[in-house]
């Protein structure tokens, strides 16, 4: 179960970076690195944290309304699309996301092992900035048409890497605390989906190839951008890296596992058609077409186009590996004719 791994991922990284002594040193001397604070970082004119400036959505303030617009959405189009399912497990994944945000936050004690200055105290595990574009863009994917879902997903990758990258790099929250908002939020996600299995987690049509590496290079390359740092390059490549580790996972859980929807609609359908028709010779309709006795050779070839709607009206294609192809025609047609094993005409 992929939410039980997230959870597990989620577990370790509390464990090794916040309740032992190197791993609160590590990330302590972090801090030391960059004398000027959020100054020197690159993105500073983009925080919200300069006097005047526009934040860039969810940093500083802009985390609540980022929040609540992305919930709108959401509702929008879950009404639009009337995919009722899909549109209760994509709140369920932001509301479970950001309520386990907040209850963790307040309940993981931060245990003082290395004697770290009083600034450096505060509990922020896991960040909250980091959650809302990791969660906002799994619940994306599971309501948008499956045309534009891996594209969503990309932007909302990338969305994910400069968030990351720029509250780790600021000083905002630590590696650790950005890194389990993003488990957090990919647990949530599989376990909503696991849950409801009317929304799992969608059948998009296949990928452009391009697409997951395109897709990765750019989160990396904006990583390293809002990463970077004018006083420290290690501080830059750390947050970079965390940031890119970050956008994998949200990547890997919303595009690189497709969960067909064949498994909704094919076994309902084999088990008709097994009980109504017994175990009779079974050929579609558009197959037995009035006229002379047709030849009792099993017809070759695919028999019908190979797509099933899916939870939200759109048509989704099954692979060859779904779809019935001659044969006996067990599955992957809509109607069947009974023709008898012994019929002549």
């Amino acid at each position: 179960m992929p939410a039980l791994l997230y959870s597990l991922g989620f577990l370790t990284v509390y464990l090794l970076a916040i309740c032992t002594p190197w791993g609160q040193r590590a990330e302590n001397a972090l801090f030391g690195l960059g004398a000027g604070g959020s100054l020197e970082a690159w993105i500073y004119p983009l925080s919200g944290a300069a006097y005047g400036s526009t934040p860039l959505p969810p940093m500083e303030l802009s985390a609540e309304p980022t929040l609540v617009v992305g919930l709108a959405v959401i509702v929008v189009l879950t009404l639009a699309r009337r995919c009722w399912w899909q549109g209760c497990a994509a709140l369920g994944v932001v509301v479970l996301t950001a309520g386990g945000k907040e209850v963790l936050k307040g309940s993981l004690p931060r245990p003082d092992l290395v004697g770290a200055p009083e600034n450096l105290l505060d509990q922020g595990f896991p960040s909250g900035h980091t959650a809302i574009p990791a969660a906002l863009t799994l619940a994306a994917v599971l309501v948008v048409s499956p045309r534009v879902r891996p594209f969503v997903a990309t932007a909302g990758v990338v969305w994910l890497a400069c968030i990351a990258a720029a509250t780790a790099t600021m000083g905002g929250h630590r590696p650790s605390e950005v890194l389990g908002a993003t488990l957090l939020a990919c647990a949530s996600y599989h376990l909503v989906t696991w849950l409801l299995p009317s929304a799992p987690a969608p059948g998009a049509p296949r990928l452009p190839r391009a697409l997951p590496f395109t897709t990765l290079t750019s989160a990396l390359v904006v990583a390293l951008v809002s990463g970077a740092r004018t006083d420290t390059l290690t501080r830059s490549l750390v947050s970079a890296a965390t940031a890119f580790i970050c956008a994998a996972l949200v990547w890997y859980a919303a595009a690189g596992r497709s969960a067909p929807l064949a498994r909704l609609t094919r076994p309902a359908l084999d088990l008709t058609t097994r009980l109504v028709l017994g175990g009779k010779r079974r050929t579609p309709l558009r197959d037995a077409a009035p006229g002379p006795p047709r030849s009792r050779s099993r017809s070759r070839g695919p028999v019908c186009p190979g797509q099933f709607p899916d939870a939200c009206g759109e048509a989704v294609a099954l692979g060859d590996e779904q779809v019935g192809h001659g044969g006996d025609h067990d599955a992957g047609v809509h109607t069947w004719k009974e023709i008898d094993d012994g019929a002549a005409g």
